[in-house]
This record gives C-alpha cells, sequence and structure tokens, in this order.
C-alpha cells in the first residue's frame, strides 16, 4: 500500500511511502503511476516556478516541502492531487491512500 501524506497552508508538505503491490516489480502501473506523478510535479516546479522546493526521494519514498508557494506551485500540487484522488478512487483504495493531514 502506497500512503500519501498531503498537508496544505501557509507551507506545502507531502510525503509518499510504501509500494502499491498491485503487481510484480517492474509491472506494477499503480506504483508506476504514482511514481511519475510525484517526481514530474518535482520536476515541473523546480522547472516552472522559481519556488525552492525540497526533497527527498529513494526507492518507495518521497518527501517533498514547499515554503511559502507560489499561485503555480499550488496548481501544480492541485493537479497532482487530482491525479493520485482518481487513482485511489480507481483501485478503490486498495493500493494507494490520500491522507490530508
Amino acid at each position: 500500500m502506497i500512503t500519501v501524506k498531503i498537508k496544505k497552508g501557509e507551507n506545502i508538505k507531502i510525503e509518499s511511502k510504501g509500494h502499491a503491490n498491485f503487481a510484480d516489480s517492474g509491472k506494477d502501473i499503480i506504483c508506476a503511476a504514482v511514481s511519475v506523478l510525484l517526481i514530474n510535479t518535482v520536476n515541473s516546479i523546480e522547472s516552472l516556478t522559481e519556488d525552492n522546493i525540497e526533497y527527498v526521494y529513494d526507492s518507495g519514498y518521497l518527501k517533498m516541502e514547499i515554503k511559502n508557494p507560489s499561485w503555480k506551485t499550488r496548481l501544480l500540487i492541485d493537479s497532482l492531487i487530482i491525479g493520485l484522488t482518481d487513482i485511489e478512487e480507481e483501485n478503490k483504495g486498495k493500493n494507494l491512500k490520500i491522507q490530508f493531514i
């Protein structure tokens, strides 16, 4: 199970842990989709905004924090949340759980 904790406010914090266990490693489309959404969001914030994003990434783990995010970053985060929510709903929460804290 992948757990994604999201805290929105003056600062944004997102932490993703775990593996979906939907299929064997290398064939798990849920893990791949979540990873792509998360990494693309980090890359987009770095490329398209002037905001400072701090992040740590490792297999099955990503933690990011953005202090005083601009409207562009907030829009990118909202897009990430839409994608993650769609995956969670499609799989009825079996492989991905989003928690707003």
